[in-house]
């Protein structure tokens, strides 16, 4: 229990600490007139007060990402902790802030373009597709999830119908203006997603459950290795690729530079706690890594554990809040995905969005791969989109590093955790079963090379831009 409070301790304090320097770091202006206003168009350029960008934001990066991740995470013991915090604080939030201020610093334009703008076109070119698929990915897994669940509940219709009526939603949401359905009802899922959470931690401190202490021994019961699957399973709930194609979609609602660290860093601290009170909550109640492997194998993964601990620890509210938090948040970020390849699709056509026949030109092709794309299996959707989803995530730290050393800042606390997350994803493409499945004893070092390799790269092009701007002074 210590561990735990020390942990939620840091998270909190990390926001007001780590967060005020990373804003100071970047140089958020006041002053700065931002796109939600210069370029205010009704329909994806629209002003919303603080509390609103804040809450949709955590909902839109967090849907089932926090506690799914975090349930799946939970199986290494109290290692996650570790991943979660730190990952959080010096990995997650600066990703998510510098992915959400650059964009506003640059017209609101979607992550490949920010890519392009600090590591070049080849970069840009590949992130363009590269994110595409991503968000589809990230749609058919949010679509698939709550469907299933959906079926499994309601008797009558079967998993087609669902996945249908999600998909009608999905369209709707997809075109209309952000204020119209996301500013008036994502708020209010956001603030029950964050509810929810508080509400299991008070369940288990209530009736006397032991969150065990942190630990580094591999507690996993199939003996599977920390590194690198745990930081490739715990994704949203310390960083997250994802996020990034997340961030433009506010950063072009906020009407001041200054809301960027309470929208940006602190939806990530936020999503940092869910994540935490969720592997703490799946440790502490079932009392051992193997008891939730089973519970999860027999009750339908992750979805049956939040229904069994929400409705136990909390009643029949937990049985509802259990509902919003397994079908619609997952419903909330599949939408915003769909909605942010749009944006995504429409900045490489320069294709402006505030006619109602443009959107429909990018949608309608988008919905019709994402359906067909329902037909293949969930599990191997879920494993491309987690490795996809920590690549693009070190791209974005790279990005957020090279700003910071083309205007003579301080790059470290963007290049240290870029060189950690290009070694977990790089090793856990050699490695993993969907990868090209080498033995560790090659994966490792080859993983830690290539991170060092992307090092000194970064400090090469550094240094040489640095020469030419001596040179042109």
């Amino acid at each position: 229990m210590i561990s735990f409070v020390i942990s939620l301790a840091l998270l909190i304090g990390s926001y007001f600490l780590y967060g005020r320097y990373v804003e100071r770091l970047f140089g958020a202006d006041g002053k700065i007139v931002t796109p939600a206003i210069r370029m205010q168009d009704g329909v994806d350029y629209v002003p919303m007060p603080a509390w609103k960008l804040f809450l949709i934001q955590f909902l839109n990066i967090a849907g089932i990402g926090p506690i799914f991740g975090a349930i799946a995470g939970a199986l290494w013991g109290p290692a996650a902790f570790i991943w979660i915090v730190f990952g959080t604080i010096f990995a997650g939030g600066v990703h998510d802030y510098f992915s959400g201020m650059l964009s506003m610093r640059h017209n609101g334009l979607s992550i490949p373009e920010i890519v392009g703008v600090y590591l070049g076109s080849g970069f840009k070119q590949f992130l363009r597709g590269f994110t595409v698929i991503l968000l589809l990915l990230v749609g058919v897994v949010f679509v698939a999830g709550p469907a299933q669940l959906l079926n499994g509940l309601i008797p009558g219709p079967d998993i087609r119908f669902w996945l249908s009526i999600i998909f009608a939603y999905y369209i709707i949401a997809t075109l209309l203006p952000v204020d119209k359905l996301i500013g008036r009802l994502y708020p209010i899922f956001g603030a029950a997603l964050f509810l929810m959470a508080i509400g299991i931690t008070g369940g288990i401190v209530v009736k006397g459950y032991t969150i065990p202490e942190v630990s580094l021994e591999n507690w996993h019961p199939a003996g599977l290795p920390i590194w690198p699957l745990m930081f490739i399973t715990i994704a949203c709930g310390a960083i997250s690729g994802f996020h990034s194609t997340q961030s433009p979609i506010m950063a072009r609602c906020c009407s001041n530079e200054l809301l960027g660290r309470r929208v940006f860093y602190g939806a990530m601290v936020a999503e940092g706690i869910v994540a935490l009170i969720w592997a703490a909550a799946s440790m502490a109640f079932f009392g051992s890594t193997a008891e939730i492997s089973a519970f999860m194998s027999e009750h339908g993964q992750q979805a049956g554990v939040v229904n069994h601990i929400s409705t136990s620890l909390l009643g029949p509210v937990g049985g509802v809040l259990a509902v919003v938090g397994v079908v619609l948040c997952p419903v909330s970020s599949g939408d915003t995905a769909f909605r942010s390849a749009r944006l995504t699709i429409s900045d490489f056509l320069k294709l402006n969005q505030k006619p109602f026949r443009n959107r429909l030109l990018i949608a309608i092709p988008l919905f019709i791969t994402g359906f067909i794309l329902t037909n293949v299996d969930f599990q191997v959707i879920w494993r491309y989109f987690a490795w996809s989803n920590q690549t693009i995530a070190m791209i974005v730290l790279w990005t957020a590093a090279a700003y910071l050393g083309k205007h003579h800042k301080l790059h470290w606390i963007a290049s240290i955790p870029a060189t950690f997350m290009t070694a977990v994803t790089v090793t856990y493409l050699l490695v993993a079963p969907e990868g090209f499945n080498l033995a560790s004893s090659i994966a490792y070092p080859l993983g830690i090379i290539a991170a060092i390799a992307a090092f000194a790269s970064f400090f090469y092009v550094k240094i040489k831009y640095q020469e030419v701007k001596s040179r042109e002074q």
